[in-house]
């Protein structure tokens, strides 16, 4: 009987080194879904700004006035509109005649927080998306 009780002793010294061996993957693996979930949230940000930023431009918007529309767009307590990239395609309001395309790029930078995932997937993350639209007026 004494020898049944040594081998669950035994039994419980292996369970704590198989934790200590799985545990740093999971942690790894949170931090790998709350990275992308942050990811993914600034992504939909940035091409939805990029949409609004197209449709002034299609409306007959000035480079200044699809700037305003993208900067204002954005929430002031998430995003830092001076790290905002806005690139606009064709820059300036004689080159975009009725019918013409008008292409606004918008690029954010994601700071990572997690430890691990930042030296994988670079700090920070750029985020960037971009919309075509057909000038309408």
């Amino acid at each position: 009987m004494l020898w049944f009780h040594d081998l669950r002793r035994n039994q419980r010294g292996q369970a704590v080194v198989e934790m200590a061996l799985v545990l740093p993957i999971l942690i790894m693996l949170i931090f790998g879904i709350v990275e992308f979930g942050r990811i993914l949230n600034t992504y939909m940000i940035v091409t939805n700004l990029s949409r609004e930023g197209a449709r002034e431009g299609a409306v007959g918007g000035t480079d200044t006035e699809i700037t305003n529309a993208v900067q204002n767009g954005t929430n002031a307590d998430q995003f830092d509109t001076g790290l905002m990239s806005i690139t606009i395609d064709p820059p300036a309001m004689s080159e975009r005649p009725r019918g013409s395309a008008v292409k606004v790029t918008v690029s954010y930078p994601v700071d990572i927080i997690a430890p691990v995932i930042g030296p994988i997937i670079g700090d920070p993350f750029i985020v960037t998306s971009q919309t075509t639209m057909r000038v309408e007026g």
